[in-house]
């Protein structure tokens, strides 16, 4: 049976590293929202099936209305999320309990110019990896550093390092069984899905897709400029 491919947007967060009262998904860019941009990304790729939204419950009013002014077809899904991301990982796997026949591609929703190559790409290698990352090589030297952040313990190699996008996509169960086995964590902490699968799924190899620097996260003010050219191109 052939996997449906669901695309689960991410756009739980608050937007406080923005230093804006409004979510940064809903900022305005080159004439759309910023997650107009990312939502469309997905509506318009022929390799997804459907497409669910996780949103900080006080907004879904506000992204329905999004929804219904562009007409997408795929968004089947409009989920309240939590305050930390896991959580909106979490909505989406209780969203579609019960079903093993499912690859979820997990997206940021401040990243808007994700291109079509990356989900092409992405949904390809689920094909034959049960797990995918989109990542670009660093190209400034990382310092590992000591707890307080005033001494460096070491220069990892950077020919070995890669600086992490999104979408991160899994076949479900598999993501599905690392979060089984996180939340009986009492130290359980998580930042991105593919964290979570090496901690506790560390024998699940991830595939990494070649992202793009256009592909950046909206995270303070200064990106919008850099953004909107990508986005007008």
């Amino acid at each position: 049976m052939k996997q449906q491919n669901i695309a689960v947007i991410l756009a739980g967060g608050s937007g406080q590293r923005f230093g804006s009262a409004l979510p940064k998904q809903f900022l305005p860019l080159a004439g759309k929202t910023v997650i107009e941009y990312s939502v469309g990304a997905f509506e318009k790729c022929d390799a997804i099936d459907e497409i669910a939204v996780v949103m900080h419950p006080d907004y879904l009013p506000q992204m329905q209305a999004i929804i219904d002014r562009n007409g997408w077809q795929k968004v089947r899904k409009l989920l309240p999320g939590g305050a930390e991301r896991y959580l909106s990982t979490l909505a989406a796997l209780n969203a579609y309990e019960g079903r093993s026949d499912l690859n979820l591609i997990f997206h940021d929703a401040a990243r808007p110019a994700v291109s079509q190559r990356i989900i092409n790409e992405t949904v390809t290698a689920l094909q034959t990896h049960p797990a995918v990352a989109v990542a670009i090589p660093a190209t400034d030297t990382v310092f590992e550093v000591t707890d307080d952040g005033n001494f460096i313990t070491a220069i990892p190699a950077r020919k070995r390092l890669r600086c992490a996008q999104t979408p991160q996509a899994f076949h479900i169960d598999i993501i599905r069984e690392a979060y089984r086995k996180a939340l009986k964590d009492k130290d359980f902490t998580s930042t991105d899905d593919c964290g979570v699968l090496l901690r506790y799924c560390p024998e699940v190899p991830i595939f990494i897709v070649p992202g793009d620097v256009s592909n950046m996260k909206l995270t303070y003010p200064s990106d919008t400029t850099l953004l909107e050219k990508t986005l007008t191109l």
